[in-house]
């Protein structure tokens, strides 16, 4: 064995850890991407984690997984397959080698490999590298259990303890592969654990034992590898997942706005980091209030709006199910809220940890009446941030409830994000009744775009009364006239039609394209890289992915009239599709749908879109 190994550049490498729903993959594939966020690499995470609370231990229902893609420069999707798989028990092998290239390199905890742990993943001999048809040259089988036991002898720990320890000693072994810098684990630790030293000290230290077993041994590896980075703009960055990035927009919008930031919230996977990352932050002015069902956590944020806060509401898809009657009440009330949807796979409980983007229809045209509603869908973990204050400039400025579609996928996954300051945010002017209406104020007086004057209750000379039963439209008083209900339910429609949105962008071959690919929300990753790849090929592609929905942008037709062939591809059964079909005259698109509960595999879309070409 040589005493160096080569160190090779790479552009972007894949890995993906799995283990035990207790064995801390999600913690060791946050801190790999946290870390190379932090060096300014691009990264792209797919935490993928079972339904179960907690499955028996080496069951193949069980294992969980988290995949992170890095690069060099801007990384679109998490990746198809993985570069490297850390299976750190039999089932993790089992069932995680699927998502591994021909060629990668496995690592496994060889500890949990006995007869049992082979019998409860089902393999049927105790070969189970040749069962799978994997070379044992591209196997790194370290006896991590033992190892992490013979570190953390004399820590103090007790047996269970230790064992908890065993993710750290993949993540080092992992961090040695890629060279990372251990000081970065070591800080990322240190925070984690302040208040438990002596778990940040064992932590540090089975960290540290990982990189020196690869250094050491080599760890039948050719080489080590390095992803540089290519960041053009300098600032601080930070690795962030789309529910992170969700609540820091909405505290930056409340704090740009003057106002209190409210959010009523009932835990749902996979809203509920929301709700517990805005807890945190009480000195910010952010109140937070867990009801005690999806019901009342929409109706006590219209409460606080009423108020005059900055109220929020957040859930998944069974809860808009529950929360459309007090979505109805902020729609008759013209209300600012902002009503965040992570949608998840259904119908009912269905796929709670999966996700979908099957709430399209329901957050559209999910109400009794004529309820207009602007809805916005995230493009990206990082875009939440901006989606979520564009949702609440558009509630505070245009007086009505608006919808924020994310989904599982970009909820949970992350990016490398930059920290931007408050300066470089666009501003936000609540739409607030004005000194001239003192004492003659009508709750349903409104300027030229249609929206009413914004009025907070205790205010003297503003007195008024909003609720359910439909207003005369100049007095304010409660109305059951046919052609003033005509009336008000057109203005209403108006005020959000006339809400001005940008246009939506074309990516690719904006000129030329044979083919337009169509999309909506978490899905720009994979459809821009199916699209460059296209386009690597020879083909002529292009891209229009939508983030604002309704309304839709002004250039949606002639954009979407303008090419031979038009493809929606979506995870539902055609939902936008249909959207389309209703706004856009004569549009015949294309469908490509999925409902899988995972996210779009980039080569699957490619070969359904060279089809399409041909």
């Amino acid at each position: 064995m040589a005493d160096f190994l080569e160190v090779k550049e790479l552009e972007n490498v894949v890995v993906r850890f799995s283990g035990d729903s207790g064995d801390g993959m999600q913690l060791a594939g946050s801190i790999f991407s946290t870390i190379s966020a932090t060096i300014g690499n691009g990264i792209s995470t797919f935490p993928d984690y079972p339904a179960d609370i907690r499955a028996p231990q080496g069951s193949l229902t069980g294992v969980s997984g988290f995949q992170v893609h890095i690069g060099e420069g801007r990384v679109y999707t998490p990746g198809d397959l993985c570069d490297v798989l850390v299976a750190m028990n039999a089932a993790a092998l089992k069932t995680q080698y699927r998502y591994a290239k021909p060629g990668a390199t496995i690592i496994i905890d060889l500890d949990s490999f006995t007869e049992k742990d082979l019998e409860k993943a089902q393999f049927k001999s105790a070969d189970y590298l040749e069962e799978m048809g994997i070379d044992p040259d591209r196997v790194v089988a370290c006896p991590m259990t033992k190892m992490v036991k013979d570190c953390l002898k004399d820590s103090g720990l007790d047996n269970k303890a230790i064992l908890k320890c065993r993710n750290m000693f993949a993540l080092g072994l992992v961090c040695w592969l890629f060279n990372r810098d251990l000081n970065l684990v070591s800080n990322f630790l240190n925070e984690k654990f302040s208040r438990k030293p002596e778990i940040a000290e064992s932590n540090i230290k089975v960290v540290n034992a990982g990189y020196d077993y690869g250094h050491n041994t080599h760890a039948n590896v050719p080489a080590t590898y390095r992803i540089e980075s290519k960041t053009k703009v300098k600032g601080i960055y930070m690795d962030i997942t789309g529910n992170k990035a969700t609540a820091y927009g909405l505290i930056a919008a409340a704090e740009k706005a003057g106002l209190k930031l409210y959010l009523g919230s009932y835990p749902i996977t996979p809203a509920t980091d929301i709700l517990h990352e805005l807890s945190k932050h009480k000195s910010c002015g952010v109140i937070t209030v867990q009801c005690e069902d999806e019901i009342s956590g929409c109706a006590s944020a219209l409460g606080a709006s009423f108020a005059g806060a900055l109220a929020a509401t957040s859930t998944s898809g069974p809860g808009i199910c529950l929360k459309s009657e007090a979505m109805n009440l902020a729609v008759i009330d013209e209300l600012p809220l902002v009503i965040i949807d992570v949608q998840r796979g259904g119908p009912s409980t269905g796929l709670p940890t999966k996700s979908e983007q099957t709430d399209l229809l329901q957050v559209l045209f999910g109400r009794n009446g004529e309820s207009p509603m602007p809805v916005i869908a995230a493009l990206s973990p990082t875009d939440c941030f901006d989606s979520v204050y564009m949702a609440a400039k558009i509630a505070l400025e245009h007086l009505t409830p608006v919808v924020l579609l994310t989904d599982g996928f970009v909820a949970n996954g992350s990016s490398a994000w930059k920290l931007p300051t408050m300066d470089e945010l666009i501003d936000i002017h609540p739409h607030y009744a004005t000194i001239e209406q003192k004492d003659s104020y009508s709750p349903y007086y409104r300027d030229e775009n249609g929206v009413r004057y914004w009025a907070i209750p205790g205010q003297e000379g503003y007195s008024h009364i909003l609720g359910g039963l439909e207003k005369d439209g100049t007095t304010g008083a409660i109305s059951t006239d046919p052609e003033n209900h005509d009336k008000m339910c057109r203005l209403r429609k108006e005020k959000v039609s006339r809400i001005e949105v940008p246009d939506v962008e074309v990516y690719g071959d904006k000129d030329d394209a044979d083919l337009l690919i169509v999309g909506f929300g978490g899905t720009f990753g994979h459809l821009y890289s199916a699209m460059d790849v296209l386009r690597k090929e020879g083909k002529k592609v292009a891209l229009a992915q939508f983030k604002y929905i309704n309304p839709l942008p002004k250039n949606t037709s002639q954009v979407l009239t303008k090419y031979q062939k038009v493809v929606v591809a979506e995870q539902n059964l055609g939902q936008f599709a249909s959207y389309l079909r209703m706004k856009v005259d004569g549009l015949v698109p294309y469908q490509y749908n999925e409902v899988k509960g995972q996210p779009f595999v980039v080569s699957a879309l490619v070969e359904a879109f060279k089809k399409l070409l041909s």
